[in-house]
Order: structure tokens, then C-alpha cells, then sequence
């Protein structure tokens, strides 16, 4: 059973006084359900559980008048020796995104306040939710969204730190990777190797629950391999199901031209690349509908290295991740898996490493940029952390990183006094430069010292 960090905001929600229906959304296959229904036997009397996908019947509960007493009356009817106890009953609406007169009773649920409910959802982003319009019925899908009577939470599929969990890592090697990492000192050499054995590992599995299950069962590469293919084919028919007619070869040429993309020296996203004279106006949309999905995640390029980075950020410039190397992995050949284990890949190692850069920062909840200049100058990525723009250079091996010494020597230009290079080996510093090894990457994340706005005094003020 994978233990995964979303259960704590369960709990923290659940402990809230006046919590909101919660809507957890995420790509597919990212444990969702799982997770969902294990927290509400752990914590409720009473489960009422419906799957509109594999029970549309469960959707006329939601027809007709939307207040409480009339959905749990049709519920009744539908879902037979079914009982709601006040204050102590979890609804489970699962794939939410195929019932949207079920997301607009969320308001009426929040209003009345006698049931908790959780929604979960794969597609909320491309399926007639936020901006998007349902074409086939000109109606505005937003006005199924209840704003202000939801909590949306996001939930990715395991990250590092949740991999070395299900591998039995036992918390306190963790913390001292952790303190090593804080105080800048070298890892123990026997803790070192393991982590950085477990990061290989990570890497050619992902962090995909059905895959980790498989790894930790099998540790069979063809297997492994076979699960994430099945999955990867699960994604295309998701956009051959959902997208719209005109926009759904589109949406699998820019998914499947990932991997070329970052074979590139320069891994800008060139539409060149997912057709011959491919221009953005055939294909913006379909990387927005592979975001929305949560399958990739654009990189944008920044005019200058300063905070704030989404401020800067260049909208037609970005390169493209997928949001789980294990999804990566699952693109590319077979026989790629072993040669990372064995040590043999060679120049595409920068690409894959660069991608589980991606993954760390995308799984814990930051945006991905990066700094390019025609010059040729390019920093792998710029992140916000202990409060100021700092720069990430990854090296699949050792080796010097001419852009950042480049632009840290030129502060008076770029206004960067520090930078973080990960490669093959320890924790040390050089100058401005912290070096760390690949595994720590998870680690590099913002901590807001003060998080609370003090009062204002106004003893001494005086009052003519």
C-alpha cells in the first residue's frame, strides 16, 4: 500500500471547521480513487461511493432540482440499503467531469453542511470546465464550476520523496539526506550510493502508482515497461475520446514529439518539429488541452533573471516536460531503462535528466522557467528559493556549467547572487555555486519565513 503526502491534507480538511466540498483533480492513473476511498473508510460511519463513468446511471441523481434533501432522496432510490448519516457520511463522486450538474450541486452541499463530499476528476481541465466552451451545445461550461463553495486540491502521481516511502527508505535517512542538504555538508557514502542507485530506479519507473506497484512486485524492466506503454495508451485514447474532431491528431503530434523536442541542443518547443511547417496557431491549443490533462507541463523562457518569474516569463517561448519521467521513460525505446541501471546511455542522458528536474519542481507545486539568450547563454532553470531568483544547472555527469558562472560573475546585468548545480556527485560548495547530488533535486523548494502579516502599531501615533 503506497503511502502518499495528500493524505495529510485529507485529514487537515476534514479537522476544518467550515470545509468545502473538496475537488481533487490530477492526471489519470495518478492513485485518486484509491486514495480518496481509503481515507473515507479510515474516517467516515458511512462511504456513499458512484464512478460516473462506469455508473452514468448514478447521473439522474443529479437531474431536476439540485438542493440536498432531493439528491439524497434520488440516491436512495438508485443505490438500494444505502443510509446518510448526518456529520459522519464521505459521498465519493468519482470522474466528476462527466456529470457537471454533479459539480453544481457542490454549492448546495456546502450550503447545507450535513454530508462531506470529494470529487476527483482526471479531465477537469479539458472536459467544458474553466474557460473552455461545449461546442456541441454553445453553452459556457463555467457556470457548472461552484465558485467559492469548493476546494480544489491538486495531486500528482508519487513524487521522489513518496518513491523512497514504498522502497522502505525509513525516515530518518531522509532527514539527514534533508540536513545535508540544509547545512551543506556531504552525504554518508553508503547512504549516498543507495540514494543515488533509488534515483536511477525512479527514474526509469516514475512515480505512475500502477507502474511503482509494478516495480516493487516484479523489478521485471520488460514489465514495467509493458505497464507504462498500456498507460501511455490510455492518455491517447483520452484525446481521441474528449478533444474536439479537429484538434485531435493535433494534440498526439505534440504529445509524441516530446522526446525529439528535447533531443535538441536547444529544447525550445518548435511546431517545426511536431510536423514540417507546423505553426502555432494549428497546435497552441493542443498543448494547453496535454497541460489540462496534467501530462505535460510547459517551461517559459524569461526576459531577465529577476522575481517575479511568472512576470517575466515569455508567453510563445517555453520548452515541454512531461509532468512524470516515468512517462517520459514510456515514449522512448525499450532497452533505454536498462542502459540508465547500467550507465550506458549517453548524449540523450542530459534530456532525461533534465525532465526528472521537471518532475520534482511540477510534483511539488512550482512552475517550471528557464533563461535562453540567442547568445547561446542558457540556464537549465530559474526557481524562487530562500527568497530570491536562483539558478539550476543539472549535469547528467560531472562538468563545468559556463552559463551560470557567466551570468553569476555578471551581477551588476542579471541580478543572480547564488546558484545550484546537481550532477554525479556529493554536496559541496564553490563560491556562490552550491553543488548537490541528482537525488536532492526534490528538496529545492521556497519556505515562506513569514507567512503571517503582523499588526500595525498605532500606540505612537499622534492625533492632532
Amino acid at each position: 500500500m503506497l503511502k502518499r503526502k495528500i493524505e495529510r491534507e485529507l485529514l487537515e480538511w476534514k479537522k476544518s471547521v467550515d470545509r468545502k466540498p473538496l475537488v481533487i483533480k490530477g492526471v489519470r492513473q495518478c492513485g485518486k480513487t484509491f486514495i480518496v476511498k481509503k481515507f473515507a473508510k479510515e474516517n467516515y460511519q458511512n462511504v456513499i461511493y458512484m464512478n460516473f463513468i462506469l455508473e452514468p446511471d448514478k447521473k439522474s441523481a443529479f437531474t431536476g432540482n439540485l438542493d440536498v434533501d432531493t439528491i439524497i432522496l434520488n440516491l436512495s432510490a438508485l443505490i438500494p440499503n444505502t443510509r446518510f448519516f448526518e456529520g459522519n457520511t464521505c459521498i465519493i463522486l468519482d470522474e466528476i467531469q462527466e456529470c457537471k450538474e454533479a459539480r453544481t450541486a457542490l454549492k448546495s452541499f456546502h450550503i447545507d453542511g450535513r454530508f462531506d463530499v470529494i470529487a476527483t476528476g482526471s479531465l477537469l481541465g479539458v472536459k467544458g470546465y474553466g474557460k473552455t466552451k461545449k461546442e456541441n451545445k454553445g453553452e459556457d461550461a463555467s457556470d457548472s464550476i461552484p465558485v467559492g463553495y469548493e476546494t480544489v486540491v491538486d495531486m500528482y502521481p508519487l513524487d521522489f520523496e513518496e518513491f523512497l516511502w514504498a522502497n522502505r527508505v525509513t525516515p530518518r535517512i531522509i532527514e539527514t539526506v534533508r540536513e545535508c542538504f540544509e547545512k551543506e555538508c556531504a552525504v554518508p557514502d553508503g547512504i549516498h550510493k543507495a540514494m543515488m542507485d533509488l534515483l536511477h530506479r525512479y527514474v526509469i519507473v516514475g512515480g505512475l502508482p500502477e507502474v511503482v506497484n509494478c516495480f516493487l512486485e516484479t523489478k521485471n524492466i520488460d514489465l514495467i515497461y509493458k505497464t507504462q506503454r498500456t498507460l501511455l495508451n490510455e492518455y491517447i485514447e483520452d484525446m481521441v475520446k474528449y478533444a474536439d474532431d479537429a484538434d485531435k491528431p493535433h494534440i498526439r503530434e505534440c504529445f509524441e514529439s516530446i522526446p525529439k523536442q528535447l533531443a535538441k541542443e536547444n529544447k525550445k518547443f518548435q511546431y517545426s518539429v511536431v510536423r514540417k511547417g507546423g505553426r502555432a496557431s494549428q497546435y497552441k491549443g493542443s498543448l494547453q488541452w496535454l497541460e489540462d490533462a496534467g501530462i505535460a507541463e510547459r517551461c517559459y523562457n524569461t526576459t531577465i533573471t529577476e522575481l517575479p518569474l511568472s512576470g517575466n516569463a515569455i508567453e510563445d517561448c517555453f520548452k515541454v516536460y512531461t509532468t512524470d519521467i516515468g512517462i517520459l521513460m514510456g515514449m522512448l525505446d525499450f532497452g533505454t531503462q536498462a542502459d540508465i541501471l547500467k550507465g550506458n546511455l549517453l548524449g540523450y542522458k542530459g534530456a532525461i535528466f533534465e525532465n526528472l528536474m521537471a518532475d520534482f519542481l511540477y510534483k511539488s507545486g512550482q512552475k517550471l522557467y528557464y533563461f535562453h539568450k540567442d547568445s547561446g547563454l542558457e540556464i537549465d532553470f530559474l526557481v524562487r528559493f530562500k527568497g530570491e531568483c536562483v539558478l539550476i544547472e543539472v549535469k547528467s555527469k560531472t562538468g563545468r556549467a559556463k552559463s551560470m558562472a557567466t551570468v553569476l560573475k555578471n551581477k551588476n546585468v542579471y541580478h543572480v547572487n547564488n546558484a545550484i548545480k546537481l550532477g554525479q556527485y556529493n554536496v559541496g560548495r564553490e563560491g556562490e555555486v552550491l553543488t548537490i547530488p541528482l537525488y536532492m533535486g526534490f528538496l529545492i523548494k521556497d519556505k515562506i519565513a513569514d507567512s503571517i502579516i503582523p499588526d500595525i502599531d498605532f500606540s505612537e501615533c499622534l492625533i492632532p
